[in-house]
């Protein structure tokens, strides 16, 4: 693969994998040259997805199965594996446990509701007023509006996973109960559980979690939330929108 500077921005990335014929990383078997990948995450002290070509581990790729679109496969890496990684590694979820998802309309919450419904899980989502059909359609069994109903209804949940912080995020921490968890992505915790643990982390790339998230995503059992798919020259307009964009942002590099 060519490099690219580490100045170019992004995150997650979809393409086709080219290789020159040398091995990318020793002990990685590869897959045939022009073999469709996700690339996961590139590493966070670099990023630089949104180029036409970038240089990464074998071991950050995935297999984008032949049936799934690649603008669908774009969507997949940070917005999956954050909700895998919150919910079952972090989170520690296990069956018939209720969990709050702030957010559940959004490119990440509506992740972690499909992903928690399918497990067994009962889920109340979160988000603004007009979120609330968005956030029901993805298995939402309930919805708090976070402008006009009152978060205090939801006490007593197993697990709280947080994508906003700020005063939502200290206020989520007095609704887990006793032994619960409240699992954020939006910094260090500022208040923690009575009772119960609070983490905060980053997402990490992972070849196996990712494939498990794609599988879902060809079976049905999980749909991407994409709300707008821009050309690269529009890039900085379309991360820097006028007015709020529902679902993850894609950005297509060639046409």
């Amino acid at each position: 693969m060519i490099g690219i500077p580490a100045a170019s921005p992004g995150g997650d990335d979809q393409s086709i994998e080219e290789r020159s014929g040398r091995t990318a990383a020793q002990g990685v078997q590869h897959e045939p040259a022009g073999h469709l990948g996700i690339q996961p995450l590139a590493d966070w002290t670099r990023d630089g997805t949104l180029a036409e070509y970038v240089a990464v581990e074998a071991r950050n790729l995935a297999p984008l199965p032949g049936d799934v679109d690649f603008t669908v496969g774009a969507s997949l890496p940070i917005s999956g594996l954050t909700a895998w990684q919150g919910l079952f590694v972090h989170g520690r979820f296990q069956v018939g446990q209720s969990v709050l998802v702030h957010g559940a309309a959004g490119g990440v919450g509506s992740m972690v509701t499909q992903l928690a419904r399918e497990a067994g899980a009962y889920v109340i989502g979160t988000g603004r007023a007009a979120d609330r059909q968005t956030a029901l359609d993805f298995g939402a069994q309930e919805f708090v509006d976070l402008d006009n109903d009152a978060l205090s209804d939801a006490n007593g949940v197993d697990l709280v996973f947080d994508v906003i912080g700020g005063d939502i995020g200290k206020r989520s921490a007095g609704l887990v109960r006793a032994g619960g968890m409240l699992v954020t992505i939006a910094g260090p915790p500022e208040a923690q559980p009575a009772d119960g643990l609070a983490v905060d982390f980053v997402v990490e790339a992972d070849r196996a979690q990712l494939s498990e998230v794609v599988q879902r995503v060809r079976d049905g059992r999980l749909r991407t939330n994409i709300g707008n798919v821009s050309p690269l020259d529009d890039a900085v307009s379309a991360f820097n929108p006028t007015e709020r964009t529902k679902g993850k942002t894609i950005i297509r590099v060639r046409p």
